[in-house]
């Protein structure tokens, strides 16, 4: 199964976002839009998991959420990754606030400790929306940094929960759907 661990966004912040980047999703730039239930905030890609070892995964990841309280962070801002004119995916972006970075550190540490490799790239909190071809060229994406600096979108998100997901490829795209959705400690 293949396997990360996620944020997922009430409906109404999703729905907020949709509408936020309503002008963008328009411009017919070449983006293949995620659908509105799969915005969410990857916080550790696991990869590819034996079906026998998730329970010692579910387990990690409780320890980790019975140990960190309720938190709210922030919603707002647009980029893309790794550049605005050759973009490969549009994202808005989530605060990194101690509570957010703390619960990305323990889920680090915890799942290394069965086994898991460390991420070694900077953590960027983001709800990704769109995601592009390497065959598009930078025009393509001229007026694309205008654009999302005009866009408005601010806000608090609540975050009570930690899920694990899993991802199923397709020709279509990913299929995202939560297996075990733990709740954190006092929430």
């Amino acid at each position: 199964m293949r396997l990360f661990v996620a944020l997922n966004l009430p409906k109404r912040d999703r729905e907020r976002i949709q509408r936020a980047t309503r002008r963008l999703r328009e411009a017919d730039y070449p983006v293949r839009w995620l659908d509105v239930d799969h915005f969410h905030v990857t916080l550790k890609f696991l990869g590819d998991v034996r079906r026998e070892r998730l329970t010692e995964v579910e387990e990690a990841i409780r320890r980790v959420a019975s140990a960190t309280k309720g938190f709210t962070t922030t919603l707002g801002g647009f980029g893309a990754f790794p550049t605005v004119r050759r973009p490969r995916v549009l994202w808005v972006g989530v605060g990194a606030n101690p509570e957010l970075r703390c619960l990305k550190q323990d889920l680090e540490w915890t799942l290394g400790d069965i086994g898991f490799e460390a991420e070694t790239r900077a953590f960027h909190p983001h709800v990704t929306l769109g995601r592009t071809d390497d065959r598009d060229g930078a025009g393509a994406f001229r007026g694309l940094d205008t654009l999302l600096a005009e866009l408005d979108l601010e806000g608090e998100i609540k975050v009570h929960t930690v899920d694990i997901m899993r991802s199923q490829l397709s020709r279509d795209g990913a299929k995202h759907s939560i297996l075990t959705s733990l709740k954190l400690e006092g929430t």
